[in-house]
């Protein structure tokens, strides 16, 4: 006979365990009618395991954390990877990504999104591929041929009527949209309804040829910054993968699904949702990154990491210019990188190390204050001598 509910909260409630544990098991186990031996086996397993998990006194965690990141990351490859099976998008893996992660790079080498669709388009190729080219930038170069005419200084632009049904633009809004950019007349031709004509202000050849050149900037439809988007069906519902990270722009775009988009830009995550995001953010991309390279490492080392990558409220990275150059002692701080400019800006300063950490205390040849080094004797024995 299962137990009640009231009883399994009073055996779970009086464990010394943390809320979000004690509610997880709640869940977990109300899901199944268990008997009170059964539920007494149960908060065994999870007591010794609970146990085992905790960290010792006195324990450096930093250390063990940096050994058990660097040495699977000296077995990391550089490479450069097609992303879940989309050949058109390159993504970066290996030690280069794990680099930017903890370096806390503002853009990554391969920005990439993951974007989910509401219901209504999720089933429907042709309504995802709509949602798609809402996204993709659409240049000049996606609708037509650019032709230079030289001796009336003009462009002459060639307009794919497929290409713009396609993307559901017309020539209006494209003739408008280069006017706008470029600071120009252009204008739809009266013999051809296809065809554009972009006239410079000043009649120089000069001029024309940087017309020219502006023109393939201009963004006609779509998120500047993504260069292209990949429909792609998983399980039952389609999904759309970004070559290029907009975040911000693309969470305004009708169809979407605001919960259900990724991005691996950990700056725009930090932007747009906050530090506490950007946080679990940095353990993803971490875990991920050295899953697919084949390597297990427990993921309370990479929560300490990004801990203390966002613990200020911003995302720092691991080094000079982050949590290494800000660090309180002069020493600590020199023996990371630029010493003498450490030790010399100190000096100036005249700057008091009091020896609290554990890179100062090895450089003085004094013990550290972690495991035995932080026990100590506070009463004497009389009778021993």
């Amino acid at each position: 006979m299962a137990i009640g509910e009231a009883t399994i909260d009073s055996m779970i409630d009086v464990l010394p365990l943390p809320i979000i544990i004690k509610e997880t098991l709640k869940e977990d186990v109300m899901k199944v009618g268990v008997t009170k031996k059964e539920m007494e086996e149960i908060i065994e397993r999870v007591m010794d395991g609970y146990n085992v998990s905790c960290v010792e006194p006195c324990e450096a965690v930093g250390v063990i954390s940096a050994q058990s990141i660097g040495e699977p990351g000296t077995q990391m490859t550089m490479r450069t990877f097609h992303y879940a099976g989309v050949a058109e998008i390159n993504v970066t893996l290996g030690l280069p990504r794990l680099i930017e992660i903890v370096d806390a790079r503002k853009t990554p080498s391969t920005p990439m999104m993951t974007v989910a669709l509401a219901k209504e388009y999720a089933d429907d190729r042709d309504q995802a591929r709509k949602v798609a080219w809402e996204i993709e930038a659409t240049h000049i170069e996606h609708l037509a041929d650019l032709t230079t005419d030289t001796a009336n200084m003009q462009l002459i632009i060639d307009l794919n009527e497929k290409m713009l049904h396609q993307r559901g633009i017309d020539v209006m809004s494209v003739a408008d949209k280069l006017g706008d950019g470029l600071g120009v007349s252009a204008s739809i031709s009266d013999s051809v309804p296809d065809q554009i004509i972009v006239v410079p202000n000043k009649s120089s050849y000069r001029e024309l040829l940087q017309i020219a050149k502006k023109i393939h900037t201009i963004t006609l439809k779509g998120i500047d910054g993504i260069k292209r988007v990949v429909v792609r069906k998983e399980e039952d519902e389609y999904t759309l993968y970004t070559e290029g990270s907009e975040l911000k722009a693309v969470l305004d775009v009708d169809g979407i699904d605001p919960t259900r988009i990724y991005t691996n830009n950990i700056g725009e995550i930090y932007e747009v949702f906050g530090i506490e995001a950007a946080r679990n953010s940095i353990i993803k991309e971490a875990m991920d990154t050295l899953n697919e390279q084949g390597l297990t490492v427990d993921v309370r080392h990479i929560m300490l990491v990004s801990d203390i990558m966002t613990c200020d409220g911003e995302v720092k990275q691991i080094g000079r210019h982050g949590i290494s150059g800000e660090k309180a002692s002069v020493f600590a701080r020199a023996a990371f990188e630029v010493t003498v400019n450490h030790l010399l800006d100190a000096g100036m300063r005249g700057e008091i190390d009091e020896l609290n950490g554990v890179t100062e205390n090895i450089i003085v040849g004094q013990p550290i204050k972690l495991g035995t080094g932080d026990v100590h004797l506070i009463a004497r024995n009389p009778l021993d001598n």
